[in-house]
């Protein structure tokens, strides 16, 4: 064999050692790592309800690792990758693995830069390390349940007031039976609070109707000039008496597209209240403007205005920007609440501009009537109709 062809073999041979040396040092290698640790498979069926689930769920693993999470659960914030952000639902799955118990609660989810949740949480054992909690959000229904409280706290106390004062006045009708002009002075008094409670009674059945602001079944066509009449009469015997000019301005001939007896209450509450809160010899202004689809009907007073950090809360039920005078206005608090369902239920909104010291406008903005010509808009510096 010539040294060429030797020092050919002796090299093949080399490498062939070499490789095989490479070779028992990896598996040696991978003999002494430790096998991986399998994640537990979810049940079948388990991700494709998730998939689709309409509230917050999330399948946990014996590690306390997130092993599948619903979208409402990532986007509430209850999951930040693998991790459960909220300690109190975390130990609630622990002692679930260790006992299968199946427990509920209610948590107050409370997050920095982000509102208060008030949330139920159901957790309950999949298998022996796979544990499934279920998070439902009551936030919207604790605030319902809430406002619920209030109303019949506010409505209790309210009906009580004029029932009360109407009582006392009977009783004082009575002890002053043979001294005619005190009986007639203390029958004017209760004539007044028995208009009030009739008033207030009115005022929350109205707001009964309307307060699921459901979309109206059939609207139908509404005079908007007939609208505002209707509402400028009913407020002029107060004008009247403190001597407050009530004009009709703006453009003639729109109509609406909705409930007749629905608008014409909330067009009456916004100038009955202009009215009682201007001062005397002031003017109030009821416009009506004709846009492409909808209709403003304007409700503009120089009364006592609003404050800017109060302006959000004039809508809510009861409220009032000053409680001291209520009882000298008769006002019941639920005008403005009930100006808001009407305009909910007609698919509108209501808008409120301003200043305190100088005034208010009210603008109620509803559907108009489709395929009618473009109503003819005379001056608006000339009062159209005028209660003084």
């Amino acid at each position: 064999m010539s040294p060429t062809v030797q020092a050919l073999l002796f090299a093949l041979l080399g490498a062939v050692l070499g490789g095989g040396t490479v070779l028992a040092f990896r598996v040696s290698e991978r003999q002494r790592r430790p096998a991986p640790v399998l994640e537990p498979p979810l049940p079948p069926g388990v991700a494709a309800v998730l998939s689709v689930l309409r509230s917050s769920a999330l399948v946990v693993d014996g590690s306390d690792a997130v092993l599948k999470a619903s979208a409402p659960a990532i986007a509430m914030g209850i999951v930040r990758g693998q991790e459960i952000t909220e300690r109190e639902l975390a130990d609630l799955v622990r002692q679930v693995r260790r006992d299968g118990q199946i427990r509920e609660t209610e948590l107050l989810m409370q997050r920095p830069g982000f509102p208060s949740r008030h949330v139920t949480a159901r957790v309950a054992p999949l298998s022996s390390q796979l544990v499934l909690a279920l998070v439902e959000d009551r936030t919207r229904e604790r605030r319902v349940e809430s406002i619920r409280r209030d109303f019949v706290a506010n409505v209790s106390h309210e009906l009580k007031t004029p029932v009360g004062a109407i009582k006392l006045l009977s009783d004082a009708v009575i002890d002053a039976a043979d001294d005619p002009e005190a009986v007639q002075r203390f029958a004017g008094r209760m004539h007044k609070e028995s208009d009030r409670l009739a008033r207030l009674v009115q005022q929350i059945i109205e707001l009964s109707r309307l307060q699921g602001d459901d979309p109206l079944v059939e609207p139908l066509a509404v005079e908007a000039d007939a609208i505002v009449a209707r509402a400028i009469d009913e407020s002029a015997t107060d004008a009247q008496a403190r001597r407050i000019t009530v004009v009709h301005q703006g453009t003639r001939g729109l109509w609406l597209l909705g409930n007749r007896e629905q608008i014409s209450v909330a067009l009456g509450n916004l100038v009955a209240n202009a009215v009682t809160y201007s001062p005397e010899g002031s003017t109030v202004v009821v416009s009506a403007t004709g846009h492409d689809t909808t209709v403003d009907l304007a409700v503009t007073d120089q009364g006592i205005g609003i404050p800017s950090s109060e302006i959000d809360r004039i809508f809510e039920r009861f409220y009032r920007v000053d409680p001291a005078r209520h009882r000298s206005t008769g006002g019941t608090g639920l005008g403005l609440s009930i100006v808001k369902h009407v305009a909910a239920s007609h698919g509108g909104e209501v808008r409120v501009w301003s200043v305190e010291g100088q005034g208010s406008t009210f603008t109620l903005t509803l559907p108009r009537k489709p395929g009618l010509p473009p109503a003819s808009a005379p001056d608006a510096t000339e009062p159209l109709k005028e209660n003084a």
